[in-house]
């Protein structure tokens, strides 16, 4: 049997620079994907999995991340003083169990491994599931989330994995790539390779990780004294790396839509893709875009 997934590590410590001055005072965590923060939409993806525990790793001005996560008692009773109970029971259905969040500070923006690291006390010695929240994972109607799916093809092999997605060629240089190698369980192979960010025309596949990841905490040890990398910054990739040469990886396609929160035209098109999904919503959206004669 292997360990079982019972936490999952959320980074929120970024500055979200690309959509300033909209961030300036919101972090872009809490930019609503329809009527949803991105963070929801990424807690409720673990909690779908079966995560018990919810880690975040914060920064500065990222206090609103912990209140939304929180009771809100006046919101709570001016609700049901006016016997708005739909809205009462959704916000009740969306709170985490008392004691189920941490919260830890990333004191310098050191990079992703850095800030994987800075949760090393909460999660402990077992291994764990840790979501981007920048991606969001939309997956088909009636098919598990992105992680629950990792999770079920862990319990078949154990070890490390990654989500991956194909990317143009001509856009490898800019995410962290892994090389597929032959198959394991459902939907997971192994990694052959895996680099941050390879020079143009140096990559080994077009996959892209994702932002998704079930990771063993030997991690912690490696990412403790892992030099910096690509940007100057602890990268995460680089640690795994030397992870994966004592321990097996594999990558994990995800079946379903990825949508990048962290830039315009990927926040504009989370939005539309998550609208349409909805029954409330999708009719009314696509008379609107019709009219805009889009």
């Amino acid at each position: 049997m292997h360990r079982r997934i019972r936490k999952a590590v959320f980074p929120v410590a970024g500055l979200g620079t690309r959509f300033l001055p909209a961030t300036k005072a919101i972090p872009k965590e809490m930019l609503t994907v329809v009527d949803r923060p991105v963070i929801q939409h990424v807690v409720d993806e673990a909690r779908e999995a079966g995560i018990e525990h919810f880690v975040f790793v914060t920064g500065r001005n990222k206090q609103v991340i912990e209140d939304h996560f929180d009771k809100a008692f006046e919101l709570d009773t001016t609700l049901a003083a006016r016997n708005k109970t739909a809205q009462l029971e959704e916000l009740k259905r969306d709170l985490p169990a008392a004691g189920a969040t941490s919260f830890t500070r990333q004191q310098e923006p050191l990079g992703l491994g850095h800030a994987v690291w800075c949760a090393r006390d909460i999660v402990g010695d077992e291994p764990f599931a840790l979501l981007l929240p920048d991606m969001l994972h939309l997956a088909k109607s009636g098919s598990k989330g992105c992680i629950a799916a990792m999770i079920e093809a862990y319990n078949a092999t154990g070890g490390n994995y990654v989500a991956g997605y194909e990317v143009p060629d001509s856009e490898t240089h800019q995410y962290g790539i892994i090389g597929k190698g032959k198959a394991a369980a459902a939907g997971a192979y192994e990694i052959a390779a895996m680099v941050e960010k390879p020079p143009k025309g140096t990559a080994p596949s077009n996959v892209a990780i994702s932002g998704r990841y079930i990771l063993q905490p030997e991690i912690f040890k490696i990412l403790e004294t892992q030099e910096r990398g690509a940007g100057g910054e602890i990268q995460l990739t680089d640690g795994m790396l030397k992870l994966k040469d004592r321990q097996p990886f594999f990558g994990f396609t995800f079946d379903g839509e990825i949508h990048d929160t962290g830039t315009k035209l990927g926040f504009l098109t989370a939005n539309l893709a998550y609208a349409l999904r909805r029954e409330d919503l999708s009719g009314p959206l696509k008379a609107e875009i019709a009219r805009l004669k889009v």
